[in-house]
């Protein structure tokens, strides 16, 4: 999917949530966009691994890992499973490791930053519920955007 957001503005900006710059591109993707699905979880990767094992559909998973810059809540093992189940992207409110392998990947993968440390594994946290961070909601089955411009949400489907 070829997407710019700036377009998107221009054209939808009274539907549209805008997030806070915040995010770096890590994926080999660098513009992704789908139906957003949810978790809401702390240093425990344990529900995003269940996750993108299921079929992705194109859709973007959105990580609030409570911007927690101390363990890394998706490497390139998950990624690739991101990748082998049709998933369009991940924006992670935390880190990922294992960037370089990332970025050869096709998946569109956005997060604060990186740290080399994996998260423990209690499989806590809560999935497909409203989450908010960058002073906008993402709500499970609405849409995201993202580019090297930012990460943009609307109610509905813009493309």
């Amino acid at each position: 999917m070829t997407l710019s957001t700036a377009d998107l503005c221009d054209q939808f900006e009274s539907e549209l949530r805008i997030c806070a710059p915040m995010f770096r591109s890590y994926g080999g993707r660098t513009s992704f966009g789908g139906p957003i699905t949810t978790l809401k979880l702390f240093e425990d990767n344990g529900l995003v691994r269940k996750a993108l094992e299921a079929p992705g559909n194109g859709r973007v998973l959105v990580v609030d890992g409570g911007g927690s810059m101390r363990r890394a809540l998706v490497g390139d093992q998950i990624a690739a499973l991101a990748v082998k189940n049709g998933w369009a992207g991940i924006v992670v409110y935390g880190c990922i490791r294992d960037s370089a392998a990332i970025g050869e990947m096709d998946l569109g993968v956005f997060a604060l930053g990186t740290h080399p440390l994996k998260t423990v594994k209690r499989n806590e946290g809560q999935a497909d519920l409203t989450v908010s961070f960058g002073g906008i909601d993402f709500v499970p089955g609405h849409h995201l955007y993202a580019d090297g411009d930012g990460v943009i949400v609307s109610a509905r489907a813009l493309i």
